[in-house]
This record gives C-alpha cells, sequence and structure tokens, in this order.
C-alpha cells in the first residue's frame, strides 16, 4: 500500500478535501437518477457502493476522527446498507500508513530520539495502520513490542472536523436543535481522550491489571519509558484478528470459551469497575495458538456515573419493563421522556423503547443465552428495518435519551456483534464470581 508523507491538518485543507468528496458523492446521484429513468427497476444497491468507496477514499488520507466516525458506523450492522459497513469496516485494518521519514519525525519530536536510538531494532513498514495511529514491530532486551505512532496533527484538528461531520451525523440520525450538541460534545471528548497515549497507558496497566483473575484473557504488558503523549509501546502479541478467526472453522467448545471471556471481561468491568473499553470491534481483539482471546487497545474507556449505571441496567430487568409505573419513571430519568414531550411523542416513544428493549434486554434475562441462535439476530434486524423506514420517527425529535447511551449502546452492539460471530453460548452471572 502506497505511502503518505504528509497528511492535511490545516481546517481548510481538510474541509476542501471533504468538498471533493461531496462534489464525487453528487455525481454519483446524478448517474443513478439518470439509470433509474432508463430502467426503473434500478436498486441503489450500486449507488451504495460508489458512495461508501468515494466517503472511504476521502477519509482515509485524513485520517483522523471523521475517520473514527466511520470506524464507528461501521459497527452498527443494522444501521447502514452493507456496502457502507462493509467499506467503512476497513478503518480498522486498511489505510494508508505514514511514511518512514514522517515516523522517524514524529519519534524525534515526542521522544527526542530516533526509533534506531530507542530500540535494538524498529521495522519502518507499518503493521496496521488504522484511524489514529499505526503500529509497528520493534525489539528492545530481547523483547518484541508493538509501537503505536499518532498521525500528526489528529489531536489538533478533532474540533474541526467533527464539525464537518456533523451536517451529515444531523440528517442521518434525525437529531434536532441544540440539545443534538450533548451528543458531539461526548463524541469529541472521547475523541480526545483517544490521542492523549499517556492517558491510554494509564488506563491500559489499571483495568488490565484489575481484570487479570478472568481465565482466558490476556493482555499485554505497557512500557512508560518507551511511551510518550504520542507514541505507546506495548509487547507484541501474537494471534489472529477476532473477525479472522470467526471465519474458520472453530468448534462450538472454543467458541464458547472466547465467548465467555469476553462477556466476563465486560461484565467485570461495568459492573465492577464502572468503567468499560468502549471499542469493542474485531480490530481489538486476537485469538491466541492457544485459544485465548487477547486485548489490546484501551484507548476508549467510558466511565458510567452512578446516575446513569442505576437506572439504566434496573431497565435490562423484564419485571421492570413490564411494570407500567417504573418503565416510564426509568425513561425520564434516563432522558428517553422528556416534560416537553407532546401525548403522542410520549406514547410513540414509550412504545418503541419498549420494543427494544425487551428484545436487546433479552440475554440479561436469562442464566444461559445463546449468541449464535439466529431468532435474536432476525428480531434486531427487523426491528431495525422497520424502524429505519418509519415516516413517523423522521417527522419527530430523535434526541432520545442520555448523552451516556452513545458508547453505552455502542459497547453492548459491539459486543453482541462479537458474540454472535462467535457463536458463543454464554453464562450471563458467571462474572460474579470475580468482581470480589
Amino acid at each position: 500500500m502506497k505511502t503518505l508523507d504528509s497528511i492535511p491538518t490545516g481546517k481548510i485543507e481538510r474541509a476542501s478535501k471533504l468538498v471533493k468528496t461531496g462534489v464525487k458523492i453528487g455525481g454519483n446521484y446524478v448517474k443513478y437518477y439518470g439509470q433509474k429513468l432508463v430502467n426503473p427497476d434500478t436498486t441503489k444497491d450500486r449507488l451504495n457502493e460508489e458512495n461508501a468507496a468515494d466517503i472511504y477514499d476521502g477519509l482515509k488520507t485524513l485520517k483522523g476522527s471523521a475517520l473514527k466516525v466511520a470506524q464507528m458506523l461501521s459497527m452498527e450492522k443494522n444501521l447502514l446498507p452493507r456496502a457502507y459497513v462493509e467499506k467503512f469496516s476497513l478503518a480498522q485494518f486498511s489505510v494508508p500508513p505514514l511514511s518512514a521519514p514522517l515516523v522517524r519525525k514524529t519519534f524525534k519530536k515526542y521522544l527526542d530520539k530516533y526509533p534506531e536510538d530507542v530500540f535494538d531494532a524498529f521495522e519502518k513498514d507499518s503493521v496496521n495502520a488504522a484511524s489514529i495511529g499505526q503500529v509497528h514491530k520493534a525489539t528492545k532486551n530481547g523483547r518484541q513490542l508493538a509501537v503505536k505512532v499518532q498521525y500528526p496533527g489528529v489531536a489538533e484538528s478533532i474540533s474541526s472536523d467533527l464539525a464537518l461531520v456533523k451536517p451529515i451525523a444531523i440528517r442521518m440520525f434525525n437529531l434536532q436543535g441544540k440539545d443534538s450538541d450533548k451528543y458531539f460534545k461526548e463524541v469529541e471528548g472521547k475523541l480526545i481522550e483517544e490521542t492523549n497515549y499517556l492517558l491510554e497507558l494509564k488506563q491500559s496497566q489499571e483495568i488490565t491489571e484489575a481484570c487479570s483473575a478472568i481465565p482466558n484473557i490476556t493482555f499485554p504488558r505497557y512500557y512508560p519509558e518507551l511511551s510518550s503523549e504520542r507514541i505507546l509501546t506495548m509487547d507484541w502479541m501474537q494471534g489472529q484478528h477476532l473477525s479472522e478467526f470467526t471465519k474458520t472453522d472453530f468448534s462450538q467448545e472454543t467458541g464458547n470459551l472466547l465467548g465467555q471471556a469476553l462477556w466476563d471481561f465486560y461484565m467485570f468491568q461495568i459492573h465492577g469497575l464502572r468503567k468499560v473499553h468502549a471499542d469493542p470491534h474485531p480490530g481489538n481483539f486476537l485469538i491466541g495458538e492457544d485459544s485465548k482471546l487477547i486485548a489490546i487497545d484501551f484507548g476508549c474507556i467510558k466511565e458510567i456515573p452512578n446516575e446513569f449505571y442505576k437506572p439504566y441496567f434496573e431497565l435490562a430487568e423484564k419485571g421492570n419493563i413490564e411494570n407500567d409505573e417504573i418503565f416510564m419513571k426509568k425513561l425520564y430519568q434516563l432522558e428517553i421522556l422528556t416534560p416537553t414531550d407532546s401525548v403522542k411523542e410520549l406514547l410513540f416513544f414509550k412504545e418503541l423503547f419498549k420494543e427494544m428493549l425487551t428484545i436487546f434486554t433479552l440475554p440479561f434475562n436469562k442464566e444461559v443465552f445463546d449468541f449464535g441462535a439466529p431468532t435474536f439476530w432476525t428480531q434486531i434486524a427487523a426491528l431495525s428495518e422497520r424502524y429505519s423506514k418509519d415516516e413517523q420517527i423522521r417527522k419527530m425529535n430523535g434526541n432520545r435519551g442520555s448523552k451516556h447511551f452513545l458508547y453505552m449502546n455502542r459497547t453492548f452492539f459491539g459486543l453482541y456483534n462479537l458474540l454472535h460471530d462467535l457463536k458463543a453460548q454464554v453464562n450471563v452471572n458467571n462474572f460474579r464470581q470475580y468482581l470480589g
């Protein structure tokens, strides 16, 4: 893959790149409508493929938060057309890496040394380039290391990038008015944290130590003396990406073992630490040769305040969903319903969330849950399909729920998808033994 000698860092430079992408998308629509006139049966499949390719091509050279948002959207498999999911998921693994001179320049700036002065050996070609940084393999004192190097200008361009992406997101998620700002501020705050590798170092050490008692999951060791604000050094972990592993012919026993480790890892964090690894895409997990799960990235950690945690998990209980008085109280506490709602909005969103929560909380109301069972996924897909075409939703204010829903729902949606790919049967309350 061709390397990048520079990344657009100025606001105008980055905006112009996105404008060019917009022009291409406009051309795709013109072509689509022309074909539709000739053949009324023409579907949007080709349009979606071309738009997804052009958006991805425009974002991958910008890197940073715009590409990160695309990566986040790729996890929403039931929200976007398949072409977008497939293309945007490449943001996890397949974007152009920085050139060797640019990597050396970054090292000199943030460690005041060149890579060859820090390590015994340092591979100039990256092994993985994603949205915020790329990973190089290195060795020191006989130990194999993974060195994550952040792209120049990423941290400084977060606010301006999100301002450019905001109109698209508002249209896509039907957000209205000033209330939508709380969601964008939440995303902005998390992205700023993700560019602070010293914070990631601290979070990584704290969480991996706390989770060390959970069986069948392992973590790299981190090296503060070889890290800085934009460079992070950890053990090189040998394994296969989870997305690649799930395409192999693994046994039900192995799927269950890995799924249980993944479930216990997440439930322990949420209920024991009240903070969670909120980026559960397949690129952040490896499967080792011993069939152990390996977690390798702790850049995105969501803290869960008690005022959100309590009603959020009370709504996971079947009895509370079915008790109208309790259900309504929790919807108000979680800002799903508001005092300014009309009677029509109140009734509509009450029924909508009752149906959604009845399905999404099914795993919490079983002793053992089979994430490989097709029924659960058929229900989710059918619900998503129906509401994506519901004209009533499009006309109503889409600003629903506390800002904390953004990363918590993303966490569970990603976790459910990973467990589904593993076809895992999970003992739901097994994690409690590790809480102490």
